[in-house]
């Protein structure tokens, strides 16, 4: 029987278990895209409307830090659902270079859609995890995020330094 290194196998196990990440990843997001396709708003839009929801009075530069985006690719979107008729935005009257969002019917026509259809998709996600698996499986995808972060944070530390 042949001996294997344990740190080639273990490059293989994290090779292996990030490539299921990802195909996971990539399946969830088709799903999700056929379920919110009728409602005629894209998916990340969606969670800019749930954000909107819960939070009317969110800047620009805020939900940008939020969505970990650039402050334009938030002003597209807003754009965009505002020519779509989901939210209206109106000047502060106060300052000009502040918008108030309001979401219209249709947009939350569409909000109460995606709520059920993220509720359901979170259902079949997690179907057959009980308690203590979903707590475990947090702690593990909190523990990459802040790998990953922290991967992050070093790189833009680096740029700054150039």
């Amino acid at each position: 029987m042949e001996n294997k290194d344990p740190a080639a196998e273990r490059m293989e196990l994290m090779r292996e278990t990030m490539w299921l990440y990802r195909k996971t990843d990539s399946m969830m997001r088709k799903y999700m895209e056929h379920m919110v396709g009728h409602t005629g708003v894209y998916p990340a839009q969606h969670r800019l409307l749930m954000e909107l929801n819960h939070n009317p009075c969110s800047s620009q530069v805020e939900l940008a830090e939020k969505f970990e985006v650039s402050a334009a690719a938030i002003a597209v979107s807003l754009k965009k659902l505002e020519e779509g008729g989901y939210i209206v935005r109106q000047t502060n009257t106060e300052d000009n270079r502040i918008n108030q969002v309001s979401i219209t019917d249709k947009g939350k026509s569409v909000i109460r859609q995606s709520l059920h259809i993220f509720q359901e998709a979170d259902r079949g996600f997690l179907n057959g995890l009980d308690d203590s698996q979903l707590q475990q499986l947090r702690s593990y995808l909190e523990q990459m995020y802040e790998n990953v972060s922290d991967m992050n944070n070093r790189i833009d530390r680096e740029k700054k330094t150039r």
